[in-house]
């Protein structure tokens, strides 16, 4: 039998092993390009494959009410070297999988080092990959090189990738008090596909207004590292900085009141409005418009909880403010990670637009699976959008919603995110178990029950065809 071609991958980080693995498993050779140590990082301290360059921790392994604990699962399933990795060297962290950072890169290091069908080059690629490599995936993260992401900039076009993040917090809908807010567009306007209706408006009135200004003052701020420090730009200026600018300035503009009516207090003008804008396909995810903020997460949640309608908040996504780099994936990318303009690259991790350890590790163990199935002559099949990785799939290939006009700020509205089950198809919740009618937080975690079930079903079902198809 003739061996098919390698599939090149650039960058050994979680996404790029993960890649390799899964390519060389399904019987494809491998040529791994790492270009540590030749040339070093700001944030890397080994030469080791998969390093983990800050948290040692993958969050929580509950793979019934957590969705990266249900991702965590789905992976083992699907045969992840990051995961049994990760399983083998792990330490106490309570729920979560937490890991010996220095025992778990030897592993999968030795790993990919062990396998006949994986060579591994130490060595820059420092532009796009030639021509004649055939099928390679970048999976080179937010420290791509820059000479290689000036090439991506210039292959995809100048503003389609992104070198500095500023990001707003994502709201559960369902933790959203509907009987405080209320839904309208600034004068009832109606966008591209909109009904007059589509933002979420939470009213503040002078009190509260300037308490959470004192707050917002008062909390504690993230701090950059040198190699991270971060321009800012009038249209995307942190909201703490915005209030240090004038008590009243947030009140001119994210949180300006002007065009909005509460239905249910006609005759009272808010002082301030805090809008929301829906995030997803699903209506699952609402974000908080203009929100970018450096406050530490902890802050976070306690700051914004004091916006009336949101004292429940639960939050997808936290707010930020760093460098990252990565493509505006649901234009420039198809459904199985290629690129539209020059379909031999696909692209794994961070660079995709996802965030996380494991979310990075998934993506690349998307990319590999899919570069494997074409390798052999197979068309590569996605996963259900109702599993982890097809709701983590579908976030990057097309899941948010696109913003445009004025009220965006920005023509660009995709950005990174964490798994999480607002980003999965809604399911109906379970209303009673033995007997008793559920309510509130009990409600919810049927709820992420059911969802988990399900998409280990599915998930199931999709291993199990891809298998037979490659058996065939």
């Amino acid at each position: 039998m003739t061996q098919s071609p390698p599939v090149h991958i650039v960058g050994g980080g979680l996404a790029g092993s993960e890649a390799a693995w899964q390519i060389a498993k399904a019987g494809v050779p491998v040529i791994l390009h790492e270009m540590r140590p030749v040339r070093a990082t700001e944030a890397h301290q080994t030469d080791g494959l998969a390093e983990l360059v800050c948290s040692n921790s993958f969050r929580s392994d509950d793979r019934e009410t957590n969705a990266v604990g249900l991702l965590h699962e789905e992976m083992r399933r699907a045969g992840s070297l990051i995961m049994a990795s990760g399983d083998a060297h792990q330490v106490p962290a309570g729920g979560a999988l937490a890991v010996d950072r220095d025992n778990f890169s030897a592993a999968v290091t030795a790993a990919l080092e062990a396998h006949p069908l994986v060579t591994i080059r130490r060595e820059e690629v420092d532009g796009l990959p030639p021509e004649d490599w055939g099928a390679t995936i970048l999976a080179t993260g937010p420290l791509t090189a820059p000479g290689l992401a000036a090439a991506i900039g210039g292959l995809t076009g100048e503003t389609e990738l992104a070198f500095f993040d500023a990001i707003a917090p994502i709201v559960h809908f369902d933790s959203i008090d509907m009987g405080i807010a209320w839904k309208q567009s600034r004068y009832d306007k109606a966008g591209p596909g909109g009904t007059g209706a589509d933002y979420i408006n939470c009213p503040m009135n002078r009190e509260e207004y300037e308490a959470f200004i004192d707050a917002l003052l008062a909390g504690e701020k993230t701090s950059f590292k040198n190699w991270e420090k971060t321009p800012y730009f009038d249209g995307c200026l942190p909201i703490e900085v915005m209030a240090e600018r004038g008590r009243e300035t947030l009140r001119f503009g994210p949180m300006k009141p002007v065009g909005l009516t509460d239905p249910r207090h006609p005759d009272v003008k808010p002082h301030a409005i805090v809008q929301l804008r829906q995030d997803n396909a699903f209506g699952t995810l609402w974000n908080m418009v203009g929100f970018q903020t450096k406050l530490k997460h902890g802050e976070q949640a306690r700051v914004f909880r004091m916006i009336p309608g949101l004292g429940q908040a639960e939050f997808a996504r936290l707010g930020g403010l760093h460098r990252n780099t990565y493509l505006n994936s649901p234009k420039l990318l198809d459904a199985t990670l290629r690129l539209k303009v020059r379909p031999q690259l696909r692209f794994a991790g961070q660079i995709t637009g996802c965030e996380g350890y494991v979310e990075s590790a998934a993506v690349g163990l998307l990319a590999g699976r899919f570069a494997a199935a074409e390798a052999l002559g197979r068309a590569p099949a996605p996963p259900p959008v109702t599993t982890a990785l097809g709701a983590l799939l579908g976030h990057i290939t097309g899941g948010h919603l696109a913003v445009e006009g004025e009220e965006a700020g920005t023509p660009r509205s995709f950005q990174p995110m964490n798994v999480n089950f607002g980003l999965f198809p809604p399911i109906e919740a379970p209303t009673t178990k033995d007997g008793k009618r559920l309510r509130g937080n009990e409600k919810t975690v049927e709820k992420k029950r059911a969802m988990s079930r399900r998409a280990l079903a599915d998930l199931d079902l999709w291993l199990s065809g891809t298998a037979a198809q490659a058996a065939e």
